[in-house]
């Protein structure tokens, strides 16, 4: 009698939070009244099996179920046809925890947080209308590929995991706007992460990122970069690795470099595929290109006036300098080369 007293005529939100219910029973509700309902908060209670009473509710938009012990997710939630909103945040369910179809449903938003999760179900990334995914507080390792499939996600939250990599097919996702990588074992960024034009907030912090792709400064709409808690360089790095170039390679910068003119029926298909390859050095002063060998070299970008990152540069030979200086020995100048207007990044956290 308890539920069904707070099932009131016209008010489309069922509260049963903090009533210690072991189960939930529907069945003498009205036709009507489940009709009118279309949200339920099942928070704080001792439920170990989903309550499938709710699936009776067809117009059902919101449905919490956080911090109980649930393990399975039954196949009559995809009758749930309205269902937008998912919370299970701190229960006990994993990747097969999940129906096969419940990648067909409608949900915009999933929030499944602390939980067990040891990889992101199949099921999530089939979700074609999914604009929030938060599975902050598990225990991935991993993001797979296929998370570029989910074309209007619009916020990302995989912090308090065990990620130690992001797939370049992140970029992919052309709507996101804030991503949450905090808190992981992330060693470096893919500069294809320029890509996500509509990015606003990066949080990165609590990793073990040492520098970060001078291509993040693609990100025009960035407003926040929380850094903190990583081991950024915290002095200019003079360090070059590099690997002779072979001969192909020096064949190949001296074509590009002098723009030696050849034609397809002149070469083998896979020598014009590498010579397509070509990258230009990042050095105004350079008309240098190359290959496979390049010089790895971190350089202290100015955000903001006040803060300094250290970017990644690649250079086509460690005779060449800094892209924006011709003196490679002169800490002060390269140091003060490139900086970032203010309102391109209104807030860079790294304490």
């Amino acid at each position: 009698m308890e539920v069904f007293s707070r099932i009131s005529e016209g008010n489309p939100v069922l509260n049963l939070s903090r009533l210690q219910l072991h189960g939930l029973d529907l069945d003498h509700v009205g036709e009507a009244q489940k009709k009118q309902i279309q949200q339920v908060y099942l928070t704080y209670n001792s439920l170990t099996l989903f309550p499938t009473s709710v699936c009776l509710l067809s117009n059902l938009e919101h449905l919490d179920l956080s911090n109980n012990s649930l393990k399975l997710v039954p196949d009559e939630i995809t009758r749930l046809t309205s269902l937008k909103t998912l919370v299970a945040k701190n229960n006990h369910l994993d990747e097969t925890s999940f129906p096969k179809h419940f990648g067909s449903m409608q949900i915009e938003s999933l929030n499944m947080g602390g939980n067990r999760f040891r990889e992101i179900p199949v099921q999530f990334l089939k979700l074609s209308k999914l604009q929030s995914l938060s599975l902050g507080g598990n225990r991935l390792k991993s993001i797979p590929a296929e998370i570029g499939k989910l074309s209007r996600l619009e916020m990302l939250y995989l912090g308090g995991n065990m990620i130690s990599c992001i797939p370049p097919e992140l970029a992919n996702l052309s709507c996101l706007r804030y991503l949450v990588l905090c808190d992981n074992c992330i060693q470096s960024i893919p500069p294809q992460l320029n890509r996500l034009h509509a990015l606003l907030s990066l949080s990165l912090h609590n990793n073990l990122l040492t520098f970060l792709p001078r291509e993040i400064l693609s990100l025009v709409h960035l407003q926040e970069l929380s850094l903190r808690g990583n081991p950024l360089v915290v002095r200019f790095i003079k360090d070059m690795t590099y690997d002779p170039p072979s001969l192909l390679e020096l064949a190949g910068r001296t074509i590009k470099s002098h723009n030696l003119p050849y034609l397809p029926r002149d070469l083998p298909a896979n020598l014009c595929s590498y010579l397509d390859m070509a990258s230009k050095c990042p050095n105004p002063k350079c008309a240098g290109v190359y290959f496979d060998s390049c010089v790895r070299h971190i350089k202290f970008v100015d955000f903001c006036g006040k803060f300094r990152l250290p970017l990644m540069h690649y250079l086509c030979s460690p005779e060449c300098s800094s892209p924006c200086s011709s003196n490679p020995q002169s800490d002060a100048e390269s140091e003060d080369e490139i900086s970032v207007p203010v309102d391109r990044l209104q807030r860079v956290l790294l304490g």
